[in-house]
């Protein structure tokens, strides 16, 4: 797949899923959470650019810290999340403003990432960022999907009508939904 191609796609489901995060969503066990993840996951190991032929050693250790950023990423923004159940036991999940900073820090990490690889002169391609963006929604939605008990048929998680807080929207009562 072209570089055009893959940069067209990175910024389709980042403005995806930037945009759908601060819009109340229903998070259910039954959903294919992991779908995009792994279509994104699919795409970056087909690119041949995935690691620099001529620098490897800088090339894994800088793709190393995309991922390590891209997972730290999904946990805060699953933390963020202010996440209720509705009293017909729907379970939803919303962003906050803690969670736009959860954003702003990963992408702000990301371009260091990608200066300190041009430093270095090393060809830095879209597959590392694909992989850094599955990691992300990955990891957020699997912490979810966990924290809020979906599927486990264990009963944990939030009760109905019922909220868990993440970090940073203790001033929520309760959460209206947005029109889907």
């Amino acid at each position: 797949m072209s570089g055009l191609t893959n940069a067209l796609v990175i910024c389709a489901v980042v403005v995806l899923v930037v945009v759908r995060q601060f819009k109340a969503q229903q998070i259910g066990a039954d959903r294919r959470w992991w779908l995009i993840p792994a279509v994104l996951v699919v795409m970056a190991v087909r690119e041949p650019d995935l690691i620099d032929s001529r620098h490897q050693a800088a090339s894994v250790t800088l793709l190393a810290a995309e991922l390590v950023v891209g997972l730290a990423m999904g946990a805060g923004w699953a933390r963020t999340s202010h996440v209720w159940t509705e009293p017909d036991g729907t379970v939803w999940s919303k962003g906050t403003k803690a969670t736009a900073v959860v954003w702003a820090v990963g992408i702000g990490l990301r371009a260091g990432l990608f200066g300190i690889g041009a430093l270095l002169h090393v060809r830095q391609g879209s597959a590392a960022l694909m992989l850094a963006l599955a990691a992300t929604l990955l990891v957020r939605s699997g912490l979810l999907v966990l924290r809020t008990g979906s599927g486990t048929g264990s009963g944990t998680g939030t009760r109905t009508g019922r909220s868990t807080y993440g970090v940073g929207d203790a001033a929520y009562g309760s959460m209206r939904k947005d029109p889907v």
